[in-house]
């Protein structure tokens, strides 16, 4: 469904926090049903380093980080390229959840987010927060080198290396790291307002970190590669990926983006290598069908005008094994859909959905055919067919669209509060809530959930001015209005928290 950083101090600032999806809200959403707390996995660590990230707990508490998270993922929604794409951003959410069921010293949720970036980089922040640049998948071979930069991300985070470099710089006040990371999340989307604001930050700051920045690239080497092992996916691959990049900076003037922020010695490559040469290697296996949908994906709608990696790709694939033809087929489909081959896309697609009918990438790219012919409602029609729109999240997404589009606002306004009910943090059904509404002439429901995707994007106070319109409009029921209420007591106190970070 279509809905539509560089000095040595920086370097070291982003390589601690290597490694995206979304925080744990400290304020509950009134919408959202109070669960208990989900427990984290607990097993006796056998990794061959210490758990030394405990050591930070002086300096930031695991509740303050999980709040700064919430913090500069909202800021991260305003200020950068996300991809908000329902099946990308499920697919790394899974995968990632993978390698965090084998990690150790798991002490808060995890979510993974994918930026519009071509640049070889990924990043850690805060709270669980792993943000990996659609170039790596460009440069993944396999979904097992995409796990290893994954896994390394998430060991930055496990061992807490962000809060102990804050512990290590003791002299240095806290929230000059805090106002640092806001630059550097800021630089992801404008790299001279994020250096300039970052220079600012820094001013009088220590900056000859470096060594620090290699020892913690190292531990999150070892420590990840024995994540990805246990997770099942080859050790060796971590080794490649790596080689890969200091391949990709010999014939350059400039290195790889990945490089300034995660240095890469002989040293550390000679020692990952020679762990991996330790472990056990799976038994071979087919390349993860998933993952080449996810890069062809990639590829074909988030490249920009330049469509000739991807045919590249597509040529590429259509000589290897089934499952590459599949995925060769389906950018086909997409470069066609793109082209406005309407026909050409469709025929495709059918052949692949006749092969599996509930696979999500293939409903979900039959969707925006059928809406761009003006078919919404055979589109419809395939989607309630299928027995995985019950409980797969972008089906039931692309059913709320095809059914907007179709005239079926009810149906699709029923659909989405169910859903902004389950999936409060997600962009994309605040968006489709906010037009079923407005089809219904719901106005204060839909200022409400206008209210909510401009929460998401840490503009508390223009929600809160939403929500008050949505309370006085008198359109909703007495129970709609004391909600409404409520959620503004909620965004005032989450307001109230966030103040110390955005007076530094």
């Amino acid at each position: 469904m279509i809905l539509k950083f560089q000095t040595t101090f920086l370097a070291l600032l982003v390589g601690t926090l290597l490694g995206g999806s979304v925080s744990a809200a400290t304020v509950q959403n009134y919408w959202e049903q109070e669960e208990k707390p989900v427990a984290m996995p607990v097993s006796v660590s056998t990794d061959t380093l210490p758990d030394i990230g405990i050591t930070a707990g002086s300096t930031l508490s695991i509740g303050q980080e999980i709040q700064m998270g919430n913090f500069y993922v909202r800021q991260m929604r305003a200020a950068t390229p996300l991809i908000d794409d329902p099946l990308l951003v499920g697919y790394i959410n899974q995968l990632g959840e993978k390698l965090v069921s084998h990690a150790y010293s798991v002490k808060t949720p995890f979510h993974f987010y994918l930026v519009n970036n071509n640049e070889l980089n990924a990043f850690a922040f805060f709270g669980g927060n792993v943000v990996i640049h659609s170039g790596i998948f460009r440069y993944s071979d396999n979904e097992d080198q995409l796990a290893s930069v994954m896994a390394h991300e998430i060991s930055h985070v496990t061992q807490r290396h962000l809060a102990r470099a804050m512990e290590d710089q003791k002299n240095n006040a806290p929230f000059t790291w805090v106002g640092a990371l806001g630059s550097i999340i800021l630089a992801t989307a404008s790299p001279q307002a994020g250096m300039a604001a970052l220079t600012t930050t820094l001013a009088g700051g220590q900056q000859s970190m470096i060594s620090f920045t290699q020892a913690n690239e190292q531990e999150a080497d070892r420590i990840g590669i024995q994540v990805l092992e246990r997770a099942g996916f080859d050790p060796q691959s971590m080794p490649d990926f790596l080689q890969k990049l200091a391949d990709e900076s010999r014939g350059s003037t400039a290195p790889p983006e990945m490089l300034l922020t995660h240095p890469l010695p002989d040293s550390r490559l000679a020692d990952i290598r020679n762990r991996a040469g330790q472990m056990a290697r799976p038994q071979q296996r087919p390349i993860s069908k998933d993952f080449l949908l996810a890069k062809v994906r990639v590829m074909t709608m988030y490249a920009g005008n330049d469509t000739e990696d991807a045919r590249a790709l597509i040529q590429q694939l259509q000589v290897g094994g089934s499952h590459e033809k599949i995925a060769a087929q389906y950018g086909e489909a997409i470069l066609a859909y793109q082209d406005k081959q309407y026909d050409k896309a469709s025929a495709l697609l059918l052949v692949l959905n006749s092969q599996a009918p509930d696979n999500a990438w293939f409903l979900d790219a039959l969707t925006d055919v059928d809406i761009a012919r003006q078919q919404a409602g055979q589109a419809v029609a395939r989607l309630e067919k299928s027995g995985a729109v019950i409980n797969n999240p972008v089906l039931q997404l692309n059913l709320a669209n095809a059914c907007l589009e179709a005239g079926q606002y009810a149906k699709a306004h029923k659909i989405l509060n169910k859903y902004t009910f389950t999936w409060p943090d997600d962009p994309n059904g605040w968006s489709l809530l906010e037009k079923a509404s407005a089809a219904e002439g719901e106005r204060d429901q839909e200022l409400a959930a206008r209210a909510e995707g401009l929460a998401l994007k840490g503009k508390l106070d223009d929600a809160v001015t939403l929500l008050k319109q949505a309370s006085a409009s008198g359109k909703g029921s007495k129970l709609d209005q004391a909600r409404y209420d409520a959620r503004i007591d909620q965004l005032r106190g989450l307001a109230k928290i966030f103040e110390i970070y955005t007076k530094n």
